[in-house]
């Protein structure tokens, strides 16, 4: 059977990985169960058991020798009871146990033994007017196989544009390499641009100065400190409760808005969708850390993954991923101050990242993240000055409503990774008109996870006030 070696980044999340530390991303999406069909959620388990084809990577098996590798597994050496779970949660059911639960089911670290993925189908949401009216999809994959962008891509596939689309495959048998279930075009983003060259020799010497003197002037100013007050590069963030050693136990919290009120500061302040995001969460940090009186006089400071997927490039397996660091302004108790100061840190950050093609870019982000995964790996995260108090990611979804077999598809967050020194993980996915973030918390390093969740939503409504936009 064949193999196929992984790139350094994506080995380097399997290098990285304890028990303490699982590698894994997932999705948690809640969807209402149709009134016509009350016995959809039993109906839908019984028919994906019978399912046994598998696409990619649902039928990868990881090789660590010699090198890490994929190895394809035929349909009957995959045990399907393994990867496939049906839960209910206790009547009747609420969206706190639902967390406790999803909370639990991401603290597990994934047996190498099997293919790297799980899916999970949870019924038994309910709320007081209708019960038992909603039920859930969690899926987790090991990160050396997906990155967010590429998990959207999954989920664009998976589900259905079409409310009347029925006998719907699972997500094993869609992968990447599947039947596309989506009804709609496939789209494509790319947020770096990629430079183009006629002669090959020029542009790799040209790529590899734009790398090497962006690294340069990153880590020499991680050395000394930069002039620039504005400017956030690694290893020079302040050490706070998120930064700490961390445990297995997870917590997981949510929040979610309407995107237009987002849009509507990001137009208000000239800046985008995703600056509004950063300032919420810096917000939010900083409440936090007030309440417990630990708000360092240095602003914290994000590292927010970008995406240098290029156009046409529809592969979902591996990551495409770089990273920026930003300020998060909580220095600045003034929420409209607070986002001006990110917005100038983040057209910075933007402003250092390289130009180039895959192959350097790859080369760009396996240096520029060697000292934190090195961290990782050697188990030394934590114990110093943090390269970064956040990892803050925005990965945009569908705009238009989806369905699994006429079962429209009601939320959908992300449920991601932590590190030692990073025991904070807020990610958010766009759908349907609304802003869903997910944040992911070591049990220990944040007892309080939901604060964070509830100050966000209070951060807006200040925001709003501010500028004075109304709802």
């Amino acid at each position: 059977m064949s193999r196929k070696p992984l790139k350094v980044n994506d080995s380097a999340w399997l290098y990285a990985e304890s028990h303490r530390t699982p590698m894994q991303v997932g999705m948690l999406a809640t969807f209402a169960v149709p009134e016509d069909r009350p016995d959809f959620v039993r109906d839908l388990v019984a028919r994906w058991r019978d399912v046994r084809e598998y696409s990619s990577p649902f039928n990868y098996l990881l090789k660590m020798a010699p090198v890490p590798s994929w190895k394809e597994l035929e349909p009957e050496q995959i045990d399907l009871d393994y990867h496939f779970r049906h839960s209910a949660l206790p009547s009747p059911g609420s969206q706190r146990e639902l967390g406790v639960l999803v909370s639990r089911l991401h603290s597990a670290k994934m047996d190498r033994r099997y293919p790297l993925w799980e899916c999970h189908i949870i019924e038994g949401i309910s709320d007081p007017d209708q019960p038992g009216h909603q039920w859930s999809m969690y899926m987790k994959v090991h990160h050396s196989q997906i990155d967010g962008v590429g998990g959207i891509r999954l989920l664009k596939r998976i589900f259905s544009a079409d409310p009347e689309h029925r006998d719907m495959l699972p997500p094993w048998a869609v992968g990447t390499h599947g039947p596309d279930q989506s009804g709609l075009p496939p789209r494509e983003r790319t947020v770096v641009p990629v430079q183009r060259a006629e002669a090959p020799i020029t542009a790799a010497v040209a790529s590899a100065s734009a790398v090497v003197g962006s690294l340069g002037r990153t880590y020499s100013e991680s050395l000394i400190g930069t002039q620039d007050a504005d400017r956030a590069v690694p290893f020079r963030a302040p050490k706070t409760v998120f930064n700490g050693r961390i445990h297995t136990p997870r917590r997981f919290a949510t929040q979610h808005y309407p995107i237009e009120r987002m849009r509507a500061v990001a137009a208000a302040t000239g800046g985008s969708l995703n600056d509004v995001f950063l300032a919420i969460c810096g917000g939010a940090m900083r409440r936090y850390l007030t309440e417990i009186g630990t708000l360092p006089s240095e602003s914290l400071i994000a590292n927010v993954p970008v995406s240098v997927r290029e156009a046409g490039d529809g592969a979902a397996v591996g990551n495409a991923i770089t990273f920026l660091y930003s300020s998060l302004g909580t220095d600045v108790a003034a929420p409209v101050e607070r986002i001006r100061a990110i917005q100038a840190s983040t057209k910075l950050g933007k402003e250092r990242l390289p130009q180039v093609g895959t192959l350097a870019m790859d080369a760009y982000t396996a240096v520029l993240m060697g000292p934190f995964l090195s961290q990782a790996i050697l188990g030394f995260g934590g114990r110093g000055r943090p390269a970064s108090n956040v990892v803050i990611s925005n990965v945009p979804g569908p705009s238009e409503p989806r369905y699994l077999d006429g079962s429209r598809l009601e939320e959908i967050y992300p449920v991601s990774l932590l590190f030692n020194g990073q025991a904070l993980n807020i990610t958010a996915v766009s759908y349907d008109g609304e802003f869903n973030i997910g944040f992911t918390g070591c049990r220990d390093s944040i007892p309080s996870l939901q604060k964070i969740a509830v100050n966000a939503g209070e951060e807006l409504v200040a925001l709003e006030a501010a500028l004075k936009l109304h709802r």
